[in-house]
């Protein structure tokens, strides 16, 4: 399998970001990125996908499309969509309608910022997702940057603290989302789990001060989902973004955290008799299996089994469990960053089937 860094959840001047695809190319790339999505809020931005360049380094930019209903106070139920490839936001109104048409379009659809909270601070209100019945879905937004940027701003005050100290926002996924997150897998539900910057490079002035509120470099160098492909990219746009789609389809990703530290070369995978199942895949507990998951660094490491954690291990970097249990099994990972633990990588899970 080959990694590839990802960032997703990414908006451009077409809504609410300020900078131009070609912008937040460049921005991916000084920030050492494979590929970035943009998800502009109801609009398909037809155009600007394709590689682009710096050297001998090269960029994928794929587009995408967040869509919510408009109509509908407080506008909730934002829906990322991935892969589509045309404009689908005048479907926004019947929620089920809309991501059976992704489906038909061989799209992804993603639950964004399921827990996001109101931030009267800065005037923002709360966009969390509220309709669970849904059953289509690809997956859910684990870990949204902004939405936990939110989280944090109680008064104006705190809100000029982060904005002159960001690498101390991110702290992990909301508790809720995860636990969210197990309940739809143990109810047999293969949610992905994915982690989005939630990018807007937004300018705010104070006087006659201005400045970039995260700029789009920082968040690229932050909260990344990581994707094992079946192949090298080769620079090809069309297969290239088959292989980038299908690995998210599959679940062959995790969440990472990459201002804490570089994550690329962590492995998650379970072994029984004859068989190997990496994260996405499914093995039998027929015969007993064991779970190996290897680090970057040694680290606090978690392994997750329908919500309960079954091992913990404390400064290691090679972690093993032998597994008879059934369930979807998943890996949390923390650090310690300014003095506080942090999240630091989080698998999606490997699934044990009798």
């Amino acid at each position: 399998m080959h990694e590839i860094v990802v960032n997703l959840h990414v908006h451009s001047h077409y809504s609410d970001g300020t900078g131009s695809h070609a912008e937040i190319a460049a921005a991916g790339l000084k920030a050492g990125l494979d590929a970035v999505i943009t998800t502009d809020h109801n609009l398909y931005v037809d155009g600007p996908q394709g590689y682009y360049h710096d050297g001998d380094r090269k960029l994928l930019l794929l587009v995408g499309e967040e869509i919510h209903d408009r109509t509908r106070t407080p506008q909730k139920n934002h829906l990322l969509v991935l892969g589509a490839g045309v404009e689908l936001a005048d479907r926004a109104n019947d929620l089920a309608k809309l991501i059976k048409s992704v489906e038909n379009l061989g799209g992804l659809s993603f639950a964004a910022h399921p827990d996001d909270v109101a931030a009267p601070a800065i005037g923002e209100e709360a966009l969390n997702w509220e309709d669970w019945r849904i059953q289509d879905l690809t997956g859910i937004e684990i870990w949204n940057a902004f939405s936990e940027f939110k989280r944090h701003l109680k008064t104006k005050v705190h809100a000029l603290f982060y904005i002159w100290n960001p690498h101390k926002i991110a702290i992990g996924p909301f508790a809720k989302t995860l636990r969210k997150w197990d309940e739809q897998l143990i109810a047999g539900r293969r949610l992905v789990g994915i982690g989005g910057s939630d990018a807007h490079a937004l300018e705010v002035q104070l006087g006659p001060l201005k400045k970039i509120v995260f700029p789009y470099e920082f968040h690229f160098q932050g909260i990344n989902t990581h994707l094992l492909l079946e192949e090298p990219l080769s620079g090809e746009i069309a297969h290239d973004q088959k292989l980038i789609y299908q690995a998210l389809r599959q679940g062959r990703a995790f969440v990472a955290n990459d201002h804490l530290a570089t994550t690329k070369g962590f492995s998650f995978h379970a072994h029984g008799y004859g068989h190997t199942a990496m994260m996405g895949g499914t093995i039998s507990a027929r015969w007993g299996i064991t779970i190996q998951i290897r680090l970057p660094a040694e680290a606090e490491c978690r392994l997750i089994c329908n919500g309960a954690i079954v091992n913990e291990w404390n400064n290691q970097k090679l972690c093993t469990h032998p597994a008879k249990e059934t369930g979807a099994y998943r890996v949390e990972v923390y650090s310690v960053l300014h003095g506080q633990k942090r999240g630091w990588i989080f698998s999606n899970p490997i699934y044990v089937t009798e």
